[in-house]
């Protein structure tokens, strides 16, 4: 399917996507906002860089209230990138851009284990609200029709299996000339679709109201037609 870039007349003005790792929330979002000429935030950008600022602090990451603490004094700054950009979010932390961190390895192991903290969690969905408030905007995540916007306008929820999921990141991975090890990707979502989907705040879970989309052999073309659809 071809993607032909016209813009269409949306019936709604925020539009949740939620989803697990790698269920291709960040793509379709940014294409949905393209159409819809929206305003596009990936909020796994902003736990990516704050995972990053803990790293490169030395923060322990199993210590919750340290981690509270550099939330609480981090100054975030979130800025929409140029179009085309590998990474549709920016992420300025204390006057640092975090952005080319943003898949470090290091961070993709760790980022599950900062976002569960309360603490910067709240942090982050203060400043979440703060951006949606202006409307026309699609915000992807894992809580967005949850907590973040509650009354969002149209509540998407993606997901695919594990195999399918794993072998997008490997492609992913392949592409930016990384090594990708199938059978160690798929442990890896499974031990991070354990820790979103159990922790205490905010856990990861569909909407009551939300439209869930099983991406399973759908092209992302597929995915954004249906969801522009589902939007005007």
């Amino acid at each position: 399917m071809t993607h032909d870039g016209a813009k269409q007349t949306p019936a709604t003005t925020t539009i949740a996507i939620d989803g697990p790792a790698a269920s291709g929330k960040s793509v379709v979002g940014a294409r949905v906002a393209e159409r819809l000429a929206y305003r596009f935030i990936d909020t796994g950008a902003m736990y990516r860089a704050m995972t990053w600022l803990a790293l490169r602090r030395r923060v322990d990451v199993e210590h919750a209230g340290a981690l509270a603490e550099l939330a609480a004094e981090a100054r975030i700054e979130v800025r929409d990138a140029a179009p085309g950009a590998d990474e549709p979010t920016i992420v300025v932390l204390d006057g640092e851009d975090a952005t080319p961190h943003l898949r470090d390895g290091a961070v993709d192991a760790t980022v599950s284990l900062v976002s569960r903290v309360p603490a910067v969690r709240a942090a982050l969905v203060r400043i979440q609200r703060e951006l949606a408030s202006a409307g026309n905007v699609v915000m992807a995540g894992r809580d967005i029709g949850t907590v973040v916007l509650p009354d969002a306008g149209l509540k998407v929820y993606l997901d695919a299996s594990i195999a399918v999921r794993a072998a997008r990141r490997a492609e992913q991975l392949r592409a930016a000339g990384l090594p990708a090890d199938i059978v160690a990707l798929q442990a890896d979502l499974t031990r991070r679709d354990g820790i979103d989907s159990t922790r205490e705040t905010s856990p990861l879970t569909a909407a009551t109201d939300a439209v869930i989309i099983l991406t399973d052999g759908m092209g992302i073309d597929e995915v954004v037609k249906r969801i522009v659809e589902l939007a005007t």
